[in-house]
């Protein structure tokens, strides 16, 4: 091989190269661990011998009525929450994508809750939501209306939830949807008012058909932060109560160190896993863009 076909192998494999620490560390701390947790989903506890016992963990939860609560709440969770956040960023793309004087002020306002962690974002609310002495019931009380639980109460709690992780998440999803309406053309638009279309049908028949591959990355995304959510369950219900925000991420930790069983809660992490990758499979086929620009 000569010299330059030496050199082009070389520029060839940079990329590569270049590439291989990333691949190694994500092989290490995402895919080996999924590896790891399949596996052990199929083994007896290590106090039983940590024998191979094929599906008796998977048919210990489908007999379990405490997984089908989870199971039913994690559904539930995910079809309210990730259609809210997506609405809500989506309107806030729009505003903050209006050309007005301040409006680089605006964005950085809703921006803000994203640079807070979940942790913070977890306790602070949690202060907020308190029964007794919370923020949210103090504003309540000025309007003359009656203290709410919130999280201490099995209807309100898993919708408390649902407003702590929306405040946190709304701005990070709008960052990618401002990014895909400022990638429309505006040639688009201008041609759209000489047709002589309204914002209405400019909305729903270029911003949206336009915007779908952004719309797409962000409800796969969304959608799968949502069902891997574990901070607030942790820290402000436990599962609680009664079993209405136990979704299925804490009741994998609840089996892994709770009730120290650690194969039963690789087998709910796994159908976790699957449950997800179905979904977010079947959202990529359903909000595939028709066309490209």
């Amino acid at each position: 091989m000569g010299r330059v076909g030496k050199g082009v192998l070389f520029q060839r494999t940079i990329p590569y190269i270049l590439l291989a620490p990333c691949l190694v560390f994500l092989f290490c701390f995402k895919f080996l661990p999924i590896i790891i947790s399949f596996r052990e989903s199929f083994l007896s506890p290590l106090y039983l011998g940590h024998g191979f016992i094929g599906l008796s963990n998977y048919l210990d939860l489908f007999t379990d009525p405490t997984f089908w609560n989870s199971l039913k709440v994690t559904f539930l969770f995910n079809l309210i929450i990730t259609p809210f956040q997506i609405t809500i960023s989506l309107i806030l793309a729009l505003l903050v994508n209006l050309k007005l004087r301040g409006i680089g002020l605006f964005r950085s306002v809703f921006f803000f809750p994203v640079a807070v962690s979940m942790t913070i974002t977890t306790v602070l609310w949690g202060l907020m939501l308190n029964p007794q002495s919370g923020l949210l019931n103090a504003i309540l009380k000025v309007f003359m209306i009656p203290e709410q639980p919130f999280l201490s109460s099995p209807n309100q709690a898993l919708f408390s939830i649902i407003i702590l992780c929306s405040w946190k998440g709304v701005g990070y999803w709008m960052i990618f949807l401002l990014a895909g309406l400022e990638n429309i053309p505006q040639e688009v638009y201008e041609a759209s008012v000489i047709d002589g279309a309204n914002r209405i049908q400019t909305f729903f028949r270029i911003t949206l058909p336009l915007l779908k591959r952004a719309i797409t990355f962000v409800v796969v995304a969304d959608t799968v932060i949502n069902f891997l959510l574990f901070a607030p369950i942790y820290l402000l219900t436990r599962g609680g109560p009664t079993g209405s925000t136990n979704l299925l991420m804490f009741e994998a930790y609840s089996n892994a160190f709770v009730y120290a069983n650690v194969n039963r809660a690789a087998a709910v992490t796994s159908i976790l896993l699957i449950i997800a990758a179905i979904i977010a499979v079947m959202e990529f086929k359903i909000f595939k863009p028709e066309f490209e620009y």
